[in-house]
């Protein structure tokens, strides 16, 4: 994956997939509503998965984590109100992009994944949609773009009209008059984004009015923008999310206008002798589910339809398992226990 948020995990840590199977809640939950429960002992040899008839189909519900944090957290919580609220045996499992999709074409397992990046995988997406096998049942995130140029709160606060990034030529010469430079953070140089950004910047009329900075890794850049933020420097970020940095502080957004895929061909080119503005890319990201889940438990997805988490709040709890030291289980946990206010909604009408 490339480092733009066209790199979705640019600095985001490999998480081992570690398999949870809430088991006996998924038997007593099972016989308690008449339901079938067929079950092999792990001493005989078998699986320890409980099959159930019912809401959750007849095979196991297995959910795949991605090798970054947002995509564990959710199949976490995903697997937790599953089992907690439909009887359902859910067991997280360890896997990528690529390869989950292509198992869930030939072998319908893992039965869902929270967190597919469409445009990344594009190749084996579309010929696994196109045979029917694996379908998309609802955005995985709501409430945001993915990728863009923000304020912090201190510059929002003095600047309550600048919303869009063409009001930023006015706003850095009006500094520049005062005898003020602002600061642009970008990304490090070898991240695609750094020419996007340098590029952009130049079709905004900008190179000449901000002091434009690229820092040399992820920590860096971090670090850059909570110093300007903690000196109340003026200062226009670029940053992305899913990330736990964008809930540690308080931002605004700026409107980069529409998607041209024309001119962001260029914005993405060392060679772009004239960049025109464009917004990035937009992602598509969806829930998806083997093509038995929707014929065997239609309460399942007719869950799945519903649970689109919005993106502050999964920042919001990345920021969690990053300053509290937590794991990632344990902060899906926790959602769940704290929040049926958010995730009581997907439950709506099942």
């Amino acid at each position: 994956m490339n480092r733009s948020r066209t790199d979705l995990v640019s600095g985001a840590g490999v998480v081992a997939g570690r398999a949870i199977s809430i088991v006996w809640l998924c038997i007593v939950l099972a016989l308690g509503s008449g339901g079938t429960v067929q079950a092999q002992s792990p001493a005989q040899g078998g699986s320890s998965i409980v099959q159930l008839t019912g809401p959750c189909g007849t095979k196991p519900l297995t959910l795949a984590a991605m090798p970054w944090p947002s995509s564990a957290v959710l199949a976490h919580i995903h697997a937790l109100i599953l089992a907690r609220e439909l009887g359902c045996d859910a067991e997280v499992i360890s896997g990528d992009m690529a390869s989950s999709i292509s198992s869930m074409s030939t072998t319908g397992q893992p039965a869902i994944a929270p967190e597919i990046w469409v445009t990344r995988v594009a190749a084996v997406w579309n010929s696994t949609l196109e045979a029917g096998r694996v379908r998309a049942v609802a955005p995985t995130f709501s409430g945001g773009e993915f990728e863009g140029w923000y304020l912090p709160a201190h510059v929002a606060a003095s600047e309550p009209e600048l919303n869009r990034a063409d009001q930023l030529a006015a706003y850095g010469t009006r500094l520049n008059a005062a005898g003020t430079k602002p600061q642009f953070i970008s990304c490090p140089a070898d991240w695609a984004c750094s020419v996007i950004n340098a590029n952009l910047l130049r079709a905004y009329g900008l190179s000449d009015l901000f002091e434009i900075v690229e820092p040399g890794n992820r920590f860096e850049m971090d670090t850059l923008i909570a110093r300007a933020v903690s000196r109340a420097q003026p200062v226009v970020f670029y940053y992305w999310q899913p990330n736990s940095v964008l809930a540690q502080f308080e931002f605004r957004a700026l409107d980069m206008g529409p998607y041209d895929a024309d001119r962001f061909s260029c914005l993405a080119s060392r060679d772009c002798s004239l960049p025109e503005v464009s917004s990035f890319v937009p992602e598509t990201v969806f829930i998806a589910v083997s093509d038995w889940v929707t014929q065997e438990a239609p309460a399942v997805v007719r869950y799945l339809q519903r649970a689109s988490m919005p993106l502050d709040e999964m920042n919001r709890l990345l920021a969690e398992q990053a300053e509290g030291g937590k794991s990632l289980e344990e902060v899906a946990a926790q959602f769940v226990r704290n929040r049926r206010d958010v995730w009581g909604k997907w439950l709506e009408g099942i």
